[in-house]
């Protein structure tokens, strides 16, 4: 993790001490169980909690002692039992180093996806707002980079809303996946751990019950998680573009808020950039990337390997660290974007009528015209607007061929920019709701 991209609270799922302190909690509630089943002393079971619920565990000596014993798992036990002391030897009983890793990235990964979606939240908020804010602003539409029919800002926004809307649910569905539990002992048998145990600890944790577990928890619910932050990724990085394109001198339809005393060069003092979109582009390529070793984690040998156990020791953090970063930016850049509806308006105006050419079009072919010789008319007159050598509602009003189907109060009727905005409240509704 990066201090300068990590967030405390969610930095703060990932520390040595909540790890350990979960472990010790799924440790503890499993003695619980099996002290009740009378597999182990109901006087042990008590003495965990007592020591091990007050204890501060020592992370450098759980280090030192893993140097030693090359095993993490044994490393954190032997150090508990230091703390607990001779009831220790009836703490793990039955069960295997991947009950206790397993159920704990489960309730990391459910805690984090908690976050990232209180985040979503934000963003979903921040868009809304701006979105009724400029939901009759007209702007460009433009398809391949090039000014096609108009649209409204506040469409714009209501496209990213519906978007990351789709987003939160799939992480909530990956959250509700990943937020499993596994106690289930060697090879997945429960051969020498009562199934009680694990439907215990899961109540206790929040989480649900594994189904069937090979040892390991089955790692397609895991590449399901890092899938969905990776589509949430995109998203982030779809409006990030989206904001970069507008922002440019060019075109300067909209910019990210530019604070007091902000400087955007070391050399040239006049620069303004979207520094924090191109960070947010940035951010979600680092989350793309965890999607596919999660995917190649699926594919364990036989009961279990560990060749996952790397690749989630890194990308479980960064991931989720990353992406909950990225939303809370976002969610400050949209609250705060800057919008030049005068500049829009001007950018639709600079092809003098040319967004207009789709309803000429129409109207030609409705006059009786062919739709071959409808586009050939149209084009023609078209193409010297879009060369600045004549305004294209003149060039129309002077073609005698136009003339001879559509009248001029017809054809200045067909450059009405509102007509383009009459089922805006429509999407709105389908997009927000009818509120």
């Amino acid at each position: 993790m990066i201090p300068r991209y990590t967030r405390p609270e969610m930095a703060d799922i990932w520390s040595p001490e909540t790890k350990f302190r979960i472990w010790f909690e799924i440790e503890a509630h499993a003695a619980d169980k099996m002290a009740e089943l009378g597999v182990i002393p109901a006087t042990a079971a008590a003495m965990v909690w007592e020591k091990g619920a007050a204890a501060t565990f020592d992370v450098e000596r759980i280090d030192a002692i893993e140097r030693e014993v090359k095993h993490d798992v044994i490393a954190f036990l032997t150090h508990l039992a230091e703390i607990v002391g001779p009831d220790a030897r009836f703490v793990h009983q039955g069960m295997t180093s991947s009950d206790v890793l397993d159920t704990c990235l489960s309730v990391q990964l459910a805690r984090a996806a908690d976050l990232i979606i209180a985040d979503l939240d934000e963003v979903l908020a921040a868009l809304r707002k701006r979105a009724f804010e400029h939901r009759m602003t007209p702007t460009i539409g433009r398809s391949h980079g090039i000014h096609a029919e108009p649209t409204t800002f506040g469409l714009k926004l209501a496209t990213f809303h519906a978007e990351f809307q789709r987003a939160r649910a799939r992480i909530a569905s990956a959250r509700d996946e990943i937020a499993v539990c596994a106690i289930s002992g060697a090879v997945g048998t429960f051969a020498n751990v009562d199934p009680a145990v694990e439907a215990h600890v899961a109540a206790k944790l929040g989480l649900s019950v594994e189904p069937v577990s090979t040892q390991v928890i089955p790692r397609d619910r895991h590449a399901a998680y890092f899938s969905a932050l990776a589509l949430c990724a995109s998203s982030v990085e779809r409006l990030a573009t989206e904001i970069r394109h507008l922002q440019r001198s060019e075109v300067l339809e909209a910019e990210e808020y530019f604070s007091p005393g902000q400087k955007g060069s070391s050399a040239m003092p006049h620069k303004r950039n979207p520094i924090l979109t191109e960070n947010l582009t940035g951010l979600a390529r680092l989350v793309r990337m965890c999607a596919a070793p999660a995917m190649e984690n699926v594919a364990l040998w036989h009961e279990r390997d560990i060749s996952h156990s790397s690749v989630e020791r890194g990308i479980g953090p960064d991931a989720t660290v990353h992406l909950d970063f990225a939303l809370k930016r976002l969610a400050g850049v949209v609250e705060k974007l800057i919008v030049y509806p005068e500049a829009m308006q001007a950018n639709i105006d600079r092809f003098a009528g040319l967004v207009h050419s789709q309803r000429v079009l129409l109207a030609l072919t409705q006059a009786g015209v062919s739709r071959e010789d409808a586009y050939r008319l149209v084009q023609r007159n078209a193409m010297p607007a879009w060369r600045g050598e004549k305004a294209f509602l003149d060039g129309l009003l002077e073609d005698e061929e136009i003339a001879g189907h559509l009248d001029r109060p017809s054809i200045e009727a067909l450059f009405d920019l509102g007509y383009h905005f009459k089922h805006v409240d429509t999407i709105f509704e389908r997009v927000f709701g009818e509120d």
